[in-house]
């Protein structure tokens, strides 16, 4: 299975942080928060990782990571996305480097304290859809949110007004090979994107969805308040530490 990292978007939400670099090069706690994506799906046993990126600073990106070799991965690509097309957008970049494989999708403000190893263990052995990780949060309304009957997702619903959960989607995706063929057949939506929830939406409706409930703390980090947020959960030793890595660089 291949990682892909979203790294683009213009950070709007983190200004005047985001006039001089791309969010996901801003540091949480002693690290950027591009290496703790890096790290979710190392630990997971991912090692060929797609960074999905673009902007006027996508080009940093490679001063930092360089080949990926000193984060211990075995191959580090890049794609540049134009424009701001959405997540499902940013996906349709990954085609060629997934070529045929399952990938696990990160979006590159998620920042976990335990590791996903099981969940894409589970999922190599799913014979094909999608998997979603979800979380109970106290403001659903920030995020793409499941409707439930007993177990079962049968709805999901972004950024709901009232929403009919607090379990919301991470950021976090395991997809089989046919997510290339249903981003392409997205419209954008009233924000002018191709959202990510229309893509799990997709799977869910032929019955190729399966879910897990993470364990421990997630966040995102795409706001001033979550950005603090997670550099508190880290500082606290919440997350596991990349070997060495912070403190070598």
């Amino acid at each position: 299975m291949k990682g892909i990292i979203l790294a683009g978007g213009l950070g709007t939400r983190l200004r005047p942080l985001t006039l001089v670099t791309n969010k996901h090069l801003l540091p949480v706690y002693d690290r950027p928060m591009i290496y703790y994506p890096i790290e979710c799906l190392r630990n997971a046993g991912m090692d060929e990782v797609l960074i999905v990126t673009g902007g006027e600073h996508a080009g940093d990106f490679l001063k930092l990571l360089k080949n990926g070799k000193d984060l211990g991965l075995k191959t580090l690509a890049y794609a540049y996305q134009e424009g701001e097309g959405g997540i499902a957008d940013a996906l349709k970049l990954a085609e060629d480097f997934a070529d045929g494989e399952k990938i696990c999708v990160v979006l590159g403000d998620n920042i976990i304290e335990r590791s996903i190893r099981k969940a894409a263990g589970d999922f190599f052995t799913q014979r094909t859809g999608a998997k979603l990780l979800l979380k109970e949060v106290p403001d659903p309304e920030r995020f793409g949110v499941c409707r439930l009957e007993g177990e079962n997702v049968v709805e999901i619903i972004e950024k709901p007004s009232d929403p009919p959960s607090n379990l919301a989607v991470t950021g976090i995706y395991f997809y089989d090979n046919t997510v290339f063929e249903i981003c392409q057949t997205l419209t954008p939506s009233g924000r002018g994107e191709l959202e990510i929830t229309d893509v799990n939406n997709a799977y869910l409706e032929r019955g190729d969805l399966t879910y897990d409930v993470l364990e421990g703390w997630w966040t995102d980090a795409g706001t001033h308040e979550s950005l603090y947020r997670a550099a508190t959960f880290v500082a606290e030793g919440g997350a596991n530490k990349m070997d060495e890595v912070g403190a070598s660089r």
